[in-house]
């Protein structure tokens, strides 16, 4: 799947693996554009600005944000797949989330350049957010 808008978030993203019963105040996230949590069994995974500290865990810090700027319908086949392809032909690791709307890439920052590179190679479009 080619031609997909992309922006590129500003903020520098820290990826968090916490214990599934820790308790966060949201208080510190409600100020950031964007952040992304997800609880299960065995985690608590939150996405946040680097500079957001969730305490005592796992963290890698260092990602950049990739956002498809379109609402996706939920009947398009292959969108990640298509991405994923092309990124990883460029030897570049991803970490995804996906809403209701549309879908995040998340890039190392050191392979942010070659991540646009590889998407704009593949006729996608990548603006500054």
């Amino acid at each position: 799947m080619s031609g997909l808008r992309f922006v590129l978030r500003p903020e520098s993203f820290c990826i968090h693996r916490l214990p599934p019963d820790r308790q966060l105040n949201l208080d510190r996230l409600s100020a950031v554009s964007w952040y992304s949590m997800t609880r299960t069994d065995d985690e608590l995974s939150v996405i946040a600005p680097d500079d957001i500290d969730l305490g005592p865990g796992e963290r890698q810090a260092g990602w950049s944000c990739l956002q498809i700027a379109d609402v996706l319908d939920f009947a398009l086949v292959g969108v990640i797949a298509g991405i994923s392809s092309v990124l990883a032909d460029a030897n570049v690791s991803i970490f995804t989330v996906s809403t209701y709307n549309t879908d995040y890439i998340l890039v190392r920052t050191s392979d942010v350049d070659t991540a646009v590179r590889a998407l704009t190679a593949a006729g996608h479009v990548v603006a500054a957010g």
